[in-house]
């Protein structure tokens, strides 16, 4: 079986430094594009170039692959493109003050306009008081009101002599003119009332009631009079205001002549100016409680006049581009804040603040999917954004309360922007499955790669990408070598001889340690020693608990042979993921077979501790002896199987192999040697298929023979579909080397019971066996057990 031996170069891709036309890193170009993703760039680019509702794009793919690094790349070098941007400003509604006004101005207007509406409130409070302060003014006022006085005045000495004449005399009072009987040239009292007859009082009332009529038509002239100054007053006051505020308001138009918008909005505080003229004035008169009363409502009335700079875009070259670092609702969406003022919170539209959608409106928004649907209403938010084609800001509270509060609710801002979200396959088949609103929007599927082709341009490109983050980020220079180093490094992430990861964090966090340890030795430069002390320091800070298991092997508190022969009793081959370490841990499984009808029974799926990949595995193992060993009698088998000292529970098919192996032991009555360690699935027909981890298992089975003395004699087979993965550690290699630990690839199970017993399968094409062979002693045990059965029916 020596030609399913593995020779030392296979266990590993080798690359040579002297491949590379550098002595060091500082002598390579700059890495100017995307690397390892040539699908997902051309689907990137149809993405950002279909401009169409629902085009919007999701990244799929590994953490630590680059994804937020590659989108913000391909992103921001689209952005550059001519685009069509505008500035966002909220003003006062002067027809509903709770429904603030949006204004879409060209870019650079917003800053203008709201500058200007400072300026004008400035000018406001100091022009119009003096207005109203000059001698002209208060003159014109004057010569008015003298008018109305003179005009009135006459008018009541008319009122008078008819009263007279009737036997009256007349009383103004807050409730209109009350007439006063005269007798013997005075008023009438209350004890000369009571005097008169009644029907002297009777003739009184009567004349009093005419008096009062014929008075009325002089009241209606008085009050004609009084109209037609407070309207002169008026007239006055607004020509006045006008006069003081109008050169600026002139101004504003003249400077905002070609934004229609702007020219109704100044128009509007026009008219608000000339309705609230008293607001613009100060009484000399008034008390401190008065004056702090104007006050406030003065600076509520000059807020009127503010213009709230929502989103501008002087400084912004080509489309926003935005990350959305934390995607809350508010964030996203935007808000209304509110302020407490005496205990009780108030707002206004200058408290309306952006959120990531405005900013990037036009533009880009860059979102990672975790974050976004970990906050209460974001996802909900941004779909209905979307889905709509506008922006409105809403309470949360008003969806989550079922008492309706008092709010703003500002104009909705139509929205015109492309979300990029980054995320995981698993996430976006969840929400394409259950999220129908999903696939409208999200109809771009970028899938990002986790390797790339060993190619001698893909390793340039990554050497192009070691020398651009060193120089980024102050690296010392990496020499050849450790370059060579890396990507054995890299291919090793890969789990491919053939292929370079594109987990590019992980590559980043080697490139940072080796600088740590360079630096540590006072190197000038990084060199292959460096990488690889990086890599067993790495590995040391995350190993202690393979050694603890190592540790239990060795103490005999984990029962693992490597050494001598045993009867239905295989090692295996687990990986144990710990997340940042993953190693190999040698697992012993047995087998113990009599006559029976229950097959194979798994203990492990009867103790519930067997995930359904091992129940799978198990199952497919009768379908295999069915079909080689009862086609001419019926199995009378009850096999039992176990992962001994298993506690945690056991998923996954690749101990297949190993299980049939220890079956076949068991009824062949043949012994396995213990120095081997074995991995691999098995179908029906026998053909032993790939694995995961298959470098982790190798290594952890050694390192145990390792520390258990190598006798020459110790060795994993594995399939033959996973040597192109194996990127063995040098200790391994060297022991193969020095022929002191073997590795056997195989392709049947009929080879694998040949190196573990050393006696042949003896499986023929016609699917008899040979005499004493392993096949030929499982038949004939089968044929004992099936007979036995049937005397015993």
């Amino acid at each position: 079986m020596n030609d399913l031996k593995l020779t030392p170069e296979q266990l590993k891709h080798t690359v040579s430094a002297q491949q590379f036309p550098f002595e060091t890193t500082e002598e390579v170009e700059t890495l100017q594009a995307i690397i390892g993703q040539k699908r997902g760039v051309d689907v990137m680019k149809f993405g950002l170039h279909a401009n169409r509702d629902g085009y919007n794009i999701y990244i799929a793919g590994l953490p630590g692959t680059g994804k937020t690094t590659f989108a913000r790349a391909m992103v921001e070098d689209f952005a550059k493109r001519e685009t069509s941007l505008f500035d966002w400003c909220y003003v006062y509604n002067f027809k509903d003050q709770y429904k603030p006004k949006l204004l879409q101005l060209p870019v650079g207007l917003g800053r203008k306009l709201s500058e200007s509406m400072e300026q004008l409130i400035k000018n406001l409070k100091t022009d119009i008081p003096r207005a109203f302060n000059e001698e002209s003014y208060l003159a014109e006022r004057k010569e008015l009101t003298e008018q109305f006085h003179y005009a009135s005045t006459a008018i009541a000495e008319k009122m008078n002599e008819l009263a007279q004449e009737e036997g009256f005399m007349i009383q103004p009072t807050a409730a209109g003119i009350v007439t006063i009987p005269i007798i013997d040239g005075e008023p009438l009292t209350e004890e000369g009332l009571e005097l008169l007859d009644d029907e002297t009082i009777e003739e009184m009332e009567k004349n009093s009631a005419n008096l009062q009529q014929k008075l009325s038509i002089y009241m209606n002239e008085i009050r004609a009079l009084d109209d037609k100054l407070n309207e002169q007053l008026d007239a006055l006051d607004r020509q006045v205001a006008l006069h003081a505020a109008g050169h600026h308001l002139e101004k504003l138009n003249e400077q905002f002549e070609q934004c229609p918008s702007i020219l109704q909005y100044v128009q509007e505080v026009k008219e608000d100016i000339l309705k609230n003229i008293d607001h613009f004035l100060q009484s000399d008169e008034e008390t401190q409680e008065e004056m702090a009363k104007a006050l406030s409502e003065s600076d509520a009335l000059f807020r009127k006049y503010e213009v709230n700079i929502l989103v501008h875009h002087e400084e912004t070259n080509g489309a926003p581009v935005i990350i959305a670092d934390n995607p809350t609702y508010y964030n996203m969406i935007g808000k209304v804040e509110y302020e407490s003022r005496m205990g009780v919170m108030s707002t206004n539209f200058t408290k309306i603040k952006p959120g990531f959608l405005h900013e990037a409106n036009g533009g880009y928004l860059i979102i990672q999917a975790r974050d976004l649907l970990t906050k209460s209403y974001a996802w909900e938010g941004l779909k209905r954004a979307l889905l709509h084609k506008e922006l409105k800001i809403e309470n949360i509270a008003e969806h989550a309360s079922l008492v309706a509060t008092t709010s703003l609710q500002p104009e909705a801002l139509p929205l015109d922007v492309k979300v990029i979200l980054i995320g995981n396959v698993d996430t976006y088949q969840m929400l394409y499955h259950y999220d129908e609103d999903f696939r409208k929007l999200f109809k771009i599927k970028v899938d990002f790669d986790v390797e790339m082709d060993a190619s001698e341009q893909n390793m340039m490109s990554l050497v192009r990408f070691i020398h651009t983050h060193a120089t980024e980020h102050h690296l010392l220079p990496f020499h050849r070598d450790a370059v060579a180093r890396i990507i054995e490094y890299s291919m090793r992430l890969a789990d491919e001889q053939t292929k370079l990861s594109t987990r590019f964090n992980e590559l980043v966090e080697l490139l940072y340690e080796a600088d740590t340890w360079a630096r540590l030795e006072d190197a000038t430069t990084i060199h292959a020693s460096h990488i690889q002390k990086t890599i067993d320091e790495k590995q040391y800070r995350n190993n202690l608990y393979e050694e603890k298991v190592q540790q239990n092997v060795l103490d005999e508190t984990i029962l693992i042979e490597t050494s001598g022969a045993s009867v239905g009793q295989v090692n295996g081959l687990a990986v144990l993921n710990l997340g940042q370490y993953q190693f190999g841990k040698p697992t012993r499984i047995t087998a113990t077979t009599f006559v029976g009808e229950s097959g194979i029974v798994n203990i492990e799926r009867e103790s519930e501790l067997s995930g359904s990949l091992h129940n799978k595995g198990v199952y497919i193992l009768s379908g295999y002896l069915g079909q080689i060993f009862a086609q001419q009698f019926p199995l009378s088998l009850t096999a039992h199987l176990a992962f001994e000292q298993s506690y945690s529970g056991v998923d996954g098919d690749s101990a297949s192999s190993t299980e049939l192996y220890a079956l076949l032991s068991s009824l062949a009555n043949v012994p396995i040697k213990q120095g081997f360690a074995v991995t691999g699935s098995v179908n029906q027909k026998g053909e032993v298929q790939p694995i995961g981890g298959v470098n982790e298992k190798v290594e952890g089975f050694f390192a145990i023979c390792e520390k258990q003395g190598l006798t020459g004699e110790q060795g994993v087979l594995i399939p033959k579909a996973n040597v192109r993965q194996l990127m063995l550690n040098d200790r391994v290699i060297e022991a193969v080397k020095n022929k002191k630990f073997h590795i056997y690839a195989i392709e049947t199970v009929e080879q694998g019971i040949h190196i573990l017993t050393g006696i042949s399968a003896g499986l023929k094409e016609d699917g008899t066996f040979e005499p004493n062979s392993i096949y030929g002693r499982v038949h004939n045990q089968l044929k004992n057990f099936a007979k036995f059965a049937r005397k015993n029916d």
